[in-house]
Order: structure tokens, then sequence, then C-alpha cells
């Protein structure tokens, strides 16, 4: 076990390890923030401006990586319109191994003692019974305004790629992966794609540099089986609430 100390990339490679392995046998368990991608998402996204109030976890068995704990603090953040805002109250993405799911305990105990006096957040899966009742054990509610169609959550979907139709584009057009692409055409697609209210890539019109692994993008798709699954979004007031 380590101590809680600010969060690095070469964490980030072994968080993204940990995914792959829940993944590979509970893909159901994965939290919401929790996913390969998903790391190196919000990595990249905010480590350049935000990463001074990040705080983190690890627990190891034998060696291995087996839960993790990413705090987000109270923070000021700059908007893509160059106002700034303040995020007053602390999130927490985190992952524990199924064979390890006691950690859950630790992990609660470790965020309720870094993020103290604040409103507090998680993200726990809603497939993970036994989390829900140790976080609602400790006092964490379920927070009605992250439910429904206008909520914030997580579904997962998966897809059996077995018989797929070969991909048909418009004359002139062909496929391309990030990696063909470059960094820049990669960045910059991602931004058109999504209007992102919090400014930060890293630098400006490039990914950050720093040997987190990112999934190439894969030209086509299938269609299969969805199976999904919603994350329960949970808060609990802190001691300056009561």
């Amino acid at each position: 076990m380590t101590n809680s100390e600010r969060l690095t990339a070469a964490d980030l490679r072994l968080m993204q390890g940990l995914a792959q392995r829940v993944t590979a046998t509970r893909p159901d368990l994965v939290n919401s923030d929790a996913a390969f991608g998903e790391l190196a998402w919000n990595w990249g996204a905010g480590h350049a401006h935000a990463g001074a109030g990040w705080r983190r976890r690890l627990w190891f068995s034998d060696g291995d990586l087996v839960a993790w704990s990413w705090a987000k603090l109270p923070r000021t953040v700059r908007l893509s319109d160059g106002s700034v805002k303040d995020v007053t109250d602390a999130y927490l993405a985190y992952q524990v191994h199924p064979d390890h799911a006691g950690l859950v305990d630790e992990v609660i105990d470790w965020y309720d003692g870094t993020a103290a006096g604040v409103e507090r957040t998680v993200s726990p899966s809603a497939a993970d019974a036994f989390a829900l009742q140790r976080w609602a054990a400790h006092g964490y509610e379920t927070d009605p305004a992250s439910l429904g169609d206008t909520g914030q959550w997580t579904q997962l979907n998966e897809r059996d790629l077995a018989d797929v139709d070969q991909p048909v584009l418009p004359e002139g057009f062909r496929f391309r992966t990030a990696d063909e692409a470059g960094p820049e055409a990669a960045v910059q697609a991602h931004l058109d794609a999504w209007a992102l209210g919090v400014h930060g890539r890293g630098l400006p019109g490039r990914p950050a540099d720093d040997g987190v692994p990112r999934r190439p993008a894969h030209p086509g798709g299938g269609a299969g089986r969805n199976d999904g699954f919603l994350d329960d979004h949970v808060a609990r007031r802190g001691e300056r609430n009561r």
C-alpha cells in the first residue's frame, strides 16, 4: 500500500492495467471513469491545469495493483470562453478488483479523510451490490438529480463482432486510425465532436506527451448484443453542510 500522493502518469498505467484485468472477467464492475480509455481521456483532459488538485491512493497485493482511488478536490477551472468557475465539491473515481472487494471500506475511509469538510460524490457501478451497500453504510445516499434522462450516468455497451457488415463510405472518403492521422488530428477530432466546456488537452493542439496508453481509433464497427448497466451516482454532504 502506498500513501496519498499526487497522481502521476506512471500511476495511470498501473490503473489501466487493473481496468484490463477487471474488464476481462467482470466488465459490469468497471466503475465510471475507471475504464482503460476513460482513464487516459480524463488524465489528458485535465492534468495540465487541474492535476495539482488530484490525489490518489494505491493498494497492492503480491506486487499487483488491486485497488485505487483518485480524488478530484475543490478547485478553480478555466472554461473554453476564458471565464473561470469554482468547483466547491470533491469527486472520487475508484476501482477495486472483485477478488479484493473488502478494500472498498478503505477506499471510503481514505476519501472521507482526504476530502473532509466538503460535499463528496462518487459513482460506483450499479451492478456492484456489495460496494453500494458499503457506501450506504458510510452515510452516502443516491443523488436523485443524477438519475433519469437529465442526469449524469454511464452505460456499458457490449457488442458481438462475429457478424459485422463491411462499412461503406461515400466516394472520396476512407477510414484512418488515430495513429495514421497523427496526434494533432486526433485531438482536433475530439474538440470538433464535443462542445467541451473546460479547456485543457495538455498542450494547445496536442495531446499530452506523457506515455499514458490511449487506444487507437479502429475503423468500422459491429452490431450485436447490447448489455447495459447504469452507474448510481451517490452523494454525501460534508461536515460544513451539516
